[in-house]
C-alpha cells in the first residue's frame, strides 16, 4: 500500500475552540474538516464536522443549521448518531460521540491491506446509511473517507449528513431553510445531489481496492472534478493492487465510476445491491470445491499453455499489429492463453456494455485490437508452462479433453446460422466447457471418476446368466456423487468470479438435456443452441459405445432441427468439416457467411 494512500491524523498545539480542545486533525477535504477533541465540559473526546470556511451570512448559517438538524433527526444503524449541532464564532459544527468509534483511515493504519470482502462489507454498510438518508430527503454533500467510522467488530457507519455548507436553494426559506414547495428544480437538485454521493462513494470503493488516491487526490470532490461530466480523465481500478481484487468486484468498482454517466449506479440502494449480491455470492463460495477451484486459480492459474508457446508468440510479434484476424487464429487454439485474454481484458467492461446494450464482445480481434501485440505477450508471460503441475498420464487426460472442445468448437461454427461471428460461437462452444477444462487440470482425479461413473457398466442381475447394460449417471449427478456440486454450478461460479455478466452467463449454460430445445428468441440464445448442438454431438462422439453413437446423432438432429434447420445429413457433414480444420496447418474457420437481413447485432455478427 502507499505510504500517503491513508495519511496519519495530524496533530497540532493545543488551541481551543469554546469549550473544546482542538486535539488533531482527523481529516479535511475542499468542503469540511473533521477534528478529534476533548469536551472540557463533559471529560469526553468527541469528533467535530466543520466547513472549510465560516459561515458569515446569516441566512447560510441558517439554511446549514436547519440542514444539519434534520439530518441528526434521522435514526439509522449505518448512520452515526449526532450528539450536538452547535455554532461558535460563525463556525457550525456537528458532533459525534467518539467512545464507540474511529475513522476508517485510522482503522486501516491499524490494519493494513484489508480484504476485498471487507471493503465491500464497509461500503455496503455507509450506502445502506445513506440510502435511508436518501429516502428522508437528505443527501451527505460530502463523502469521504474520513467519515466513515468503524466499531469495534469492523461495522461501519456514516458520519457528517449535511455537515459541508450548501448554496441556497430554489423555494427556499431564507429564515429557515425549509421548502416552500418541491418544485421541479427542487426535486432535480436533490436527485443530483444524491448520486453525486453514490459517485463519491464509487470513488472511496477505488481508494480503499487500490489501496492509494485515485488520481492521486484523497478528496472525492476533487477527483469527481476531473472525471466526467466535469473533467475528462478516467478513473479504472489498476491492475496491480496490494490485495488482489476478484474480476466481477472490479467490474463494480470501475461501473461506479464509469466514464459514461448512464452505465453508473444511480441510487445508493442499486449500487449496494450489487455490492450485497457480490458478498452473498463468496459467502456461498466460500466452501466446498468451488472455493478449492477459485483458490486453485489465483495459485497455478486456469489452464497451462500448450506446448509450443514460445514460437507462437514469436509468430504473432512478426505479424503486422494491424492483421488481427490472423493474430486471433494464432491464439485460438491456445484456450489457456485465450482465457486469459478474455478474463482481463474483456470481462470487466462486459457489464457495462451489457447496460448499454450493445451486448459483450467476445472476440479475440477486438482484444488484440485493445491492447497490441504487446499486450498479448504480456498475458503469455503470466502462463504457466505446459503441463503444469500435471504428471504424464493426467496431462494426456487434459490433452484429450482439449482436443475434444476444440472439435466442439469448429462444430459449432460450422452449424452456426448465417450472418454469425464464426470466433464468437468458437469462443462460446469452449466456454460451455469451462467447468470440465478445469476440473481436469485441478482436479484431475476427481474428474476421472466423474467420467468412470458416466460410462455404461455391464450387470449381472441375480439370477440371470446373462449381462444387462446399466446406463451411467448423466454428468452432473455424476459430478454431485464425486464432489458435491454440479458441473454447471463449477462453471458458473469461476465465469461470475472472472466478472462475466448475466448475458454471457446465459450464453455458456448448456441447453439442458432434458428440456425442448425451442426456436431461439435473441441473438444470445442462438449462439446458446448453436455451441450446445455441437458439445452434444461430439459428447456423443466421444462418449458413448460405438454402437449408440448414430442414435444419439439422430437424437441431437430430432432436438435441435427446427431451432438450426439442421439434418442427418447436414450434421455429419458438418462434423466431416470440423474434423478437417482440427488437421495440422488447415485454416481456421472465421470468414464470413453472408447475413441474412435483418442481421443480428454487430457483436455477434460480422
Amino acid at each position: 500500500m502507499a505510504a500517503n494512500a491513508f495519511p496519519d491524523a495530524t496533530p497540532i498545539p493545543m488551541r481551543g475552540f469554546g469549550r473544546f480542545e482542538l486535539r488533531r486533525l482527523l481529516g479535511k477535504s475542499a468542503a469540511t474538516m473533521l477534528w478529534l477533541v476533548f469536551d472540557r465540559q463533559l471529560g469526553a473526546e468527541l469528533m467535530l464536522t466543520m466547513p472549510r470556511q465560516p459561515l458569515l451570512d446569516a441566512a447560510a448559517l441558517a439554511r446549514w443549521t436547519e440542514r444539519a438538524r434534520h439530518a441528526a433527526r434521522l435514526e439509522h444503524a449505518n448512520l452515526a448518531p449526532v450528539a450536538e449541532i452547535g455554532v461558535h464564532e460563525h463556525w457550525p459544527y456537528v458532533a459525534v460521540d467518539r467512545a464507540a468509534w474511529i475513522t476508517l483511515p485510522e482503522w486501516i493504519a491499524a490494519h493494513p491491506k484489508p480484504a476485498s470482502s471487507e471493503v465491500a462489507r464497509w461500503l455496503c454498510d455507509a450506502l445502506t446509511g445513506l440510502a435511508a438518508a436518501h429516502d428522508a430527503g437528505v443527501a451527505h454533500g460530502d463523502p469521504q473517507l474520513h467519515h466513515l467510522l468503524v466499531d469495534e467488530r469492523g461495522a461501519a457507519c456514516l458520519m457528517a449528513l449535511g455537515a459541508a455548507a450548501a448554496p441556497a436553494a430554489p423555494g427556499a426559506d431564507a429564515a429557515g431553510g425549509r421548502s416552500m414547495a418541491m418544485d421541479p428544480a427542487q426535486l432535480r437538485n436533490q436527485r443530483a445531489a444524491a448520486e453525486r454521493d453514490v459517485l463519491a462513494c464509487g470513488v472511496l470503493l477505488q481508494h480503499l481496492l487500490g489501496g492509494e488516491a485515485p488520481l492521486g487526490s484523497a478528496d472525492t470532490a476533487r477527483v469527481i472534478e476531473r472525471i466526467a461530466p466535469l473533467g475528462r480523465e478516467i478513473l479504472r481500478l489498476p491492475r496491480s493492487t496490494p490485495v488482489p481484487v476478484p474480476e466481477a468486484l472490479r467490474a463494480i468498482a470501475n461501473r461506479a465510476s464509469s466514464t459514461q454517466e448512464r452505465l453508473r449506479y444511480r441510487s445508493a440502494r442499486t449500487l449496494r445491491g450489487a455490492l450485497g449480491g457480490w458478498l452473498d455470492a463468496q459467502a456461498r463460495e466460500s466452501r466446498g470445491p468451488v472455493a478449492v477451484l477459485l483458490g486453485r486459480l489465483h495459485g497455478i492459474g486456469h489452464l497451462p499453455a500448450m506446448p509450443g508457446l514460445a514460437a507462437r508468440i514469436a509468430k504473432i510479434t512478426a505479424l503486422d499489429a494491424e492483421r488481427t484476424d490472423e493474430i486471433a487464429s494464432r491464439i485460438l487454439p491456445d484456450f489457456a492463453l485465450a482465457f486469459e485474454l478474455l478474463r482481463t481484458l474483456n470481462s470487466a467492461p462486459v457489464q457495462g456494455t451489457q447496460i448499454a446494450g450493445d451486448g459483450p464482445v467476445l472476440t479475440l480481434r477486438r482484444v488484440v485490437e485493445l491492447i497490441g501485440i504487446d499486450g498479448v505477450r504480456d498475458a503469455a508471460d503470466t502462463l504457466k508452462a505446459w503441463p503444469g503441475p500435471l504428471g504424464a498420464d493426467a496431462a494426456a487426460r487434459l490433452r484429450s479433453v482439449i482436443e475434444r472442445v476444440r472439435l466442439a468448437a469448429h462444430l459449432a461454427q460450422r452449424l452456426r446460422p448465417a450472418g454469425y461471428d464464426p470466433e464468437v460461437v468458437f469462443l462460446v462452444a469452449v466456454l460451455q466447457n469451462l467447468a470440465r477444462l478445469l476440473l481436469r487440470y485441478h482436479f484431475a482425479d476427481e474428474a476421472e471418476q466423474i467420467e468412470q461413473l458416466m460410462r455404461p457398466a455391464s450387470v449381472v442381475q441375480p439370477n440371470e446368466t446373462t449381462a444387462v447394460e446399466v446406463p451411467g449417471l448423466s454428468e452432473d449427478a455424476a459430478a454431485v456423487t464425486v464432489l458435491g456440486v454440479d458441473i454447471g454450478t463449477m462453471g458458473a461460479a469461476v465465469a461470475r468470479h472472472w466478472g462475466f455478466g448475466e448475458e454471457v452467463m446465459q450464453m455458456i449454460r448448456r441447453a439442458s438435456p432434458d428440456d425442448p430445445v425451442r426456436k431461439p428468441d435473441s441473438d444470445a440464445e442462438v449462439l446458446r443452441i448453436v455451441a450446445s448442438a455441437a458439445n452434444e454431438t461430439v459428447d456423443a462422439m466421444t462418449l458413448l459405445p460405438p454402437k449408440r453413437v448414430a442414435a444419439a446423432l439422430e437424437r441431437v438432429v430430432e432436438r435441435y432441427a427446427r431451432a438450426l434447420k439442421i439434418s442427418v445429413r447436414t450434421l455429419r457433414e458438418s462434423i466431416d468439416e470440423a474434423r478437417a480444420a482440427m488437421r495440422p496447418g488447415a485454416a481456421p474457420d472465421l470468414e464470413p457467411r453472408p447475413a441474412p437481413e435483418p442481421t443480428a447485432p454487430a457483436e455477434f455478427v460480422d
